[in-house]
């Protein structure tokens, strides 16, 4: 077994394993995301037991074996236990531990996801932007921070930055008026929507969710975001269906 190693980040999954320990999956900004095992967790006396939870925000050490680590230390920064009483809130909060989960890579800088992360699941519950913004936000920016996002500021056909009013799921791509007539599977932009996208995809983080969209661009937004993270993605996401059912 290697030496210690301390890690920032946050709880994606936590599962049983054996009789009181638990199995965890951590997305690190040091080494994006890994396994590790939290010996005991499941006990009622386990200085382990608030940290080995999804949801938590936290310093972690732990010791790298061959094939996981092992956690015997963490400082817990931030958990978001006022989201377990929010429905359907927390439905979403899930939802975006996995998306985050299917994305994350071990031994890559993960500080933007787990940033993004956090940011997401601080903006569920703000009366001031709905959760439905929070989720399509938070896919095409992670989607963004993965290198998988659509062509947004030109048009795909000719190059040019002007009258952009389609957009194309299987190109990836928006098209002008002209490029996108011919085009038999394509969603209409309006320049609300397109501004929304753009904004989403260049926007910093701290600036992300500071914004909203009427229910009419919101609904766009919500067929666009569906049809392309279903297409883009090659998992049937269990959190995503549960939330669906509810909403």
């Amino acid at each position: 077994m290697n030496g210690p190693v301390t890690v920032n980040g946050v709880v994606l999954l936590a599962a049983p394993s054996g009789e009181y320990d638990k199995r965890l999956v951590l997305l690190t900004k040091e080494r994006g995301k890994i396994t590790a095992f939290a010996r005991g967790a499941r006990k009622s006396n386990s200085p382990l037991l608030a940290a080995a939870n999804p949801f938590v925000f936290a310093t972690f050490y732990v010791y790298e074996g061959r094939t996981a680590y092992n956690l015997y230390q963490a400082e817990i920064h931030h958990h978001f236990t006022d989201l377990a009483r929010e429905i359907p809130g927390v439905y979403y909060g899930f939802y975006f531990l996995e998306f985050a989960d299917y994305y994350g890579r071990e031994g890559v800088d993960g500080s933007s996801m787990v940033n993004l992360l956090f940011v997401a699941l601080k903006s569920l519950g703000n009366p001031k932007i709905s959760n439905e913004l929070v989720r399509y936000v938070y896919e095409l920016k992670l989607m963004v921070l993965n290198g998988e996002y659509p062509q947004v500021f030109a048009c795909g056909g000719c190059g040019t930055k002007e009258d952009l009013r389609y957009f194309s799921v299987e190109e990836s791509s928006v098209f002008c008026g002209g490029c996108g007539a011919a085009r038999r599977r394509k969603i209409p932009l309006s320049p609300s929507l397109l501004y929304t996208i753009q904004y989403v995809i260049a926007a910093p983080l701290e600036k992300l969710y500071t914004f909203t969209v009427t229910d009419e661009v919101l609904s766009s937004l919500a067929s666009l975001m569906k049809d392309y993270v279903k297409r883009y993605t090659d998992k049937r996401f269990k959190s995503l269906e549960i939330l669906e059912m509810m909403c």
